[in-house]
């Protein structure tokens, strides 16, 4: 199976992504000589890792009937100036009131299983063509 997504550049450093019949609009930071109309890559990049995250623990607590509201979840990227990139990131789940405590270790298990984070574990082989 095939996956692709289109990237354009509609004006300055501004870009559509299309992908599954979806339009997600991108640009660069100001300092970077963009408009910062959009989230840069790199932001949607996190956002994936974030929200892959979350939609596991949705489906777990989905599936064992417990309610979400007020469930959120943070993920902090630290960032290593030494290194140049973000060195670790904690996914930080805010529990609904009422979750149940025997639920705490089975949910973050739940977590662990995102595709996101599986693809960044065992990251795929990167060729790059210009065509």
């Amino acid at each position: 199976m095939e996956k692709v997504v289109k990237v354009s550049y509609p004006l300055n450093k501004r870009m559509d992504i299309d992908i599954d019949g979806f339009t997600i609009k991108a640009d660069q930071r100001v300092e970077a000589g963009g408009e910062g109309s959009a989230p840069t890559p790199f932001a949607l990049f996190l956002a994936s890792i974030g929200s892959c995250a979350g939609v596991y623990a949705k489906k777990f607590c989905d599936s064992r009937e417990i309610d979400t509201k007020g469930m959120s979840l943070d993920l902090r990227a630290i960032y290593s100036a030494e290194e140049g990139r973000y060195t670790k990131m904690i996914i930080d789940l805010h529990l609904p009131e009422g979750f149940p405590d025997r639920y705490k270790e089975p949910i973050i298990k739940a977590m662990e299983l995102c595709d996101v984070k599986k693809h960044l574990i065992s990251p795929p082989e990167f060729e790059i063509i210009a065509s």
